[in-house]
């Protein structure tokens, strides 16, 4: 899967569209650099930074962004930009901008001199413009503003024909540019939030140096993708896909039964670890208020089944993705008999999960298999249709908005392909299943009235395998401990834990013990991540 996507862009063939390359150089931080970029309209792609000048000049380039990264460029074995990207950069006269490593890479391709500094910069920093300066990258900004700095080397001389343009009480070199070469570098990060003016400086590099439309609209992207995919499908032509009820499979589902009508089939797997009446309300939900032609097949007794006695989390995962296989192959043979050959399958792959085996470090080490149960077999001779692959998971929600979908839809939090199971630490039962699905819905609606649940990115409760002694009048108990994890975040590749005020806490904890028979002891989770993650399994 890899090499597939290494091999080719998340376009839908759409070779035509004018965009931003942001080239990976393995930083942390990449795909914020393509999500500040598409913030403001542009459309925008992330590749390795070892992508060939082949592959990235099928396209129309606007602009290139050399994204930070780890190594020091001095080093043998650091990454490089191959001399044919250079050679067509300077062909096509692409405007390049540089950050952090990228700045310190255009001064190693051209001549100047990045070196260790005397003291490392880590964390918050006040940057000065030279005097006089009127460089379009920095315009609007005030004399001296703050940006985060990450980083040890340092440009100790600028490139030839480079001219230094701002810096810092701990280094001359902090923004750099070359006008004549439409080149630019900036040693600090303006993609991340701590930099409050990274976003003009980026807007100021795209749309006033680069010359980038600012045309990147969701309801556009919807019409270009109906489009598309009756002309890919055809007029006879049937779709199957799996849904949840979560944003990603609804969005999808509503954007192609705009397309196909009922020729698109839509599978929900109740698999016994959803949330409480889950699959009444997501069928009543997508039959009724959009209209998806949706059938729910109920094979709960056979996942519980299959699961007794199951404590370790991957196991988990591995069965209730074997079986959810299984049952769909099985429902997708039903479709076929009764309406004819479907030879496509939608599936709501996101564009981190294309970052995810794009970056220049391409896949990372696997944690644990990925929640949105995928790998259908190749038996199965489906044609994917991916409408959301080149989309994050905010502009998903601006799609669902943009489709007509309801409010409380389009802003439902992320739930795991697996469900409860992952939510359940240690063995799975009917029992258990019950006790998590009550206090998630308390959960669920003690934010909702409160009105902390659009910020908070997920929020859920986990059971644990752990029992501890309380009282409940006069009597004691030995019960279930829980734990509830509410997090901030808005691409999910990192999140801090969501400050939530003391009497909602109260009145869930109360909520909870009082009402949900096997849970006596409620615990609030306070990691970030990194190094947790957000799911505990």
């Amino acid at each position: 899967m890899a090499d597939k996507y290494l091999k080719q862009s998340s376009q839908l063939g759409n070779m035509e569209r004018p965009q931003v390359a942001v080239l990976d150089f393995g930083s942390q931080y990449s795909h914020l650099i393509a999500r500040r970029v598409r913030e403001m309209h542009v459309y925008c792609e992330l590749y390795s930074c070892l992508v060939s000048a082949e592959e990235l000049g099928k396209h129309t380039i606007t602009a290139i962004i050399l994204s930070g990264g780890p190594n020091s460029v001095y080093e043998e074995g650091a990454p490089h930009v191959s001399k044919e990207i250079w050679e067509m950069i300077k062909e096509r006269e692409i405007p390049v901008l540089g950050i952090c490593y990228g700045m310190q890479e255009l001064a190693h391709t051209f001549g100047g001199d990045v070196a260790p500094g005397l003291k490392r910069e880590y964390g918050k920093a006040m940057v000065s413009r030279v005097e006089g300066c009127t460089s379009k990258l920095l315009e609007g900004l005030p004399a001296e503003f703050q940006m985060w700095m990450s980083h040890g080397d340092k440009l100790h001389a600028t490139p030839t024909g480079f001219k230094h343009i701002a810096g810092t009480s701990n280094a001359d070199f902090v923004a750099i540019e070359n006008p004549e070469t439409r080149m630019w570098g900036l040693q600090f990060h303006p993609e991340v939030t701590h930099s409050p003016l990274g976003p003009l400086i980026l807007k100021n590099f795209v749309v006033n140096i680069a010359g980038a439309k600012q045309d990147w609209v969701m309801e556009d992207y919807a019409n270009e993708f109906i489009e598309s995919v009756r002309k890919q499908v055809g007029e006879k032509g049937h779709v199957i896909g799996a849904v949840s009820g979560g944003v990603d499979s609804t969005v999808a589902a509503v954007l192609m039964t705009k397309a196909i009508g009922d020729r698109f089939h839509a599978v929900l797997v109740d698999n016994g670890c959803l949330r409480k009446n889950e699959a009444t309300n997501v069928l009543k939900r997508m039959r009724e208020e959009c209209g998806v032609n949706l059938i729910c097949v109920d094979a709960s007794d056979r996942f519980l089944s299959l699961l007794k006695g199951v404590t370790e989390p991957e196991k988990k995962r591995k069965i209730i993705g074997g079986l959810f296989i299984d049952v769909f192959q099985e429902e997708s043979q039903r479709i076929v008999r009764e309406s004819g050959p479907c030879d496509f399958l939608l599936q709501g792959t996101l564009y981190p999960d294309v970052i995810e085996s794009i970056s220049y470090k391409g896949p990372s080490a696997t944690i644990k298999t990925h929640h949105n149960v995928g790998g259908l077999p190749a038996s199965m001779k489906l044609k994917l249709i991916e409408p959301l692959r080149e989309l994050f998971k905010d502009e998903v929600r601006e799609l669902g908005m943009a489709l007509g979908i309801h409010e409380e839809s389009v802003w439902r939090h992320p739930f795991p392909g697996p469900g409860l199971a992952i939510r359940i630490l240690g063995e799975v039962t009917a029992e258990r299943v019950k006790i998590l699905q009550e206090a998630d819905a308390i959960v669920i609606e003690e934010l909702l009235k409160t009105g902390h649940y659009r910020k908070i990115g997920q929020a859920f409760v986990v059971l644990l395998p752990v029992k501890s002694v309380g009282v409940m009048g006069d009597g004691r108990t030995y019960e279930n401990v829980a734990a509830l994890r509410c997090v901030e975040t808005t691409d999910y590749m990192t999140a801090d834990f969501y400050h939530l005020p003391y009497d909602v806490m109260s009145n869930i904890s109360s909520r909870v013990i009082n009402e949900v028979r096997g849970i006596n002891r409620l615990c609030y989770d306070i990691s970030s991540k990194p190094p947790a993650t957000i799911e505990w399994e």
